[in-house]
C-alpha cells in the first residue's frame, strides 16, 4: 500500500547556519541554553585561565605535542587553569599537561564531522554544538591566548582575538605565538603587506608576541596575568 500524502520526517540539518530550515526560531532556545550552561560552568573556575589552541592533527610523537604538554604543565604548576577545544592533537597535549600537573584542565569540545572526538585528559569537560557560543567562552574566560601551530581553526581564533582587541570589544590580553619557524611567514606577511599597505597600525603588530621556549612562555604569562 502506498501513502502519497505521508509527510517526510525532518532530521537535524547538516549545516547549523542554514537559512532554508523552517523553525529556526526554536533553535534560539538551544543557543540560549548553551550560553547559560557555559556561563554557569565557567564562572565556577576561580583561578585565571589561559587558552591553548592548535592543530587537532598533531600526532603524539611530534615535537609540538611535547612542547604544548610542557607549557600546559608549567602554567598549571603556577596556578593557572588551562582551556582547550577539548579535542585531539595540540588540544589533547595541553589538557594532558595540565591534568598530570594537578591543574584545572578545561576542554570545550564541539561536534564536528571529523577529528573532534573529546580527549580523555580534560578534567573539566564541556560540550558545544555552535562555534560562536564556544568562542565566547574562550574570549570571556581567558586571560591569555597561547597559539600553537595549527590550521584554519587556529588562525580563525587568532585573528578574531586580535580583531576584538583592536576594535576595543574586549580588554587587551597577551597573545603568544609559539614556534618562530612556523609563524615567521605569517608575521612577515602581516608586516610586509598589512602594515605596509596601511591596513593596520604599528600598534596592531604589538598585539602578539612570538616565543619558542617553555620557560619564556610561562614567564611571559606570569608577568602579564597575575594569579
Amino acid at each position: 500500500m502506498q501513502f502519497p500524502e505521508r509527510r517526510r520526517v525532518k532530521r537535524e540539518p547538516k549545516y547549523v547556519l542554514d537559512n532554508s530550515v523552517v523553525g529556526d526560531s526554536w533553535r534560539m532556545f538551544r543557543i540560549m541554553s548553551e550560553f547559560v550552561d557555559g556561563f554557569d560552568a565557567m564562572s565556577a573556575v576561580d583561578v585565571p585561565a589561559v587558552t591553548i589552541y592548535g592543530s587537532a592533527r598533531t600526532p603524539k610523537d611530534h615535537a609540538y605535542y611535547k612542547l604544548t604538554e610542557d607549557i600546559a604543565a608549567g602554567l598549571a604548576q603556577c596556578g593557572y587553569a588551562v582551556i582547550t577545544g577539548g579535542g585531539p592533537g595540540i588540544m589533547e597535549a595541553a589538557n594532558k599537561g595540565a591534568t598530570e600537573a594537578g591543574g584545572i584542565s578545561i576542554g570545550l569540545n564541539i561536534s564536528l564531522p571529523h577529528e573532534q572526538a573529546p580527549n580523555p585528559y580534560a578534567n573539566f569537560p564541556l560540550h558545544f554544538k555552535y562555534f560562536f557560543v564556544r568562542k565566547v567562552m574562550f574570549m570571556k574566560y581567558s586571560m591569555a591566548f597561547i597559539c600553537m601551530p595549527g590550521g584554519f581553526g587556529s588562525l580563525d581564533e587568532l585573528f578574531e582575538s586580535m580583531t576584538l582587541i583592536q576594535t576595543q570589544r574586549i580588554k587587551p590580553f597577551p597573545i603568544i605565538l609559539v614556534g618562530s619557524d612556523f609563524w615567521a611567514g605569517l608575521v612577515g606577511w602581516i608586516k610586509d603587506k598589512l602594515l605596509a599597505e596601511g591596513n593596520i597600525n604599528k600598534e596592531d603588530v604589538l598585539l602578539f608576541k612570538v616565543l619558542d621556549d617553555v620557560e619564556e612562555v610561562v614567564n611571559f604569562v606570569k608577568k602579564t596575568v597575575i594569579v
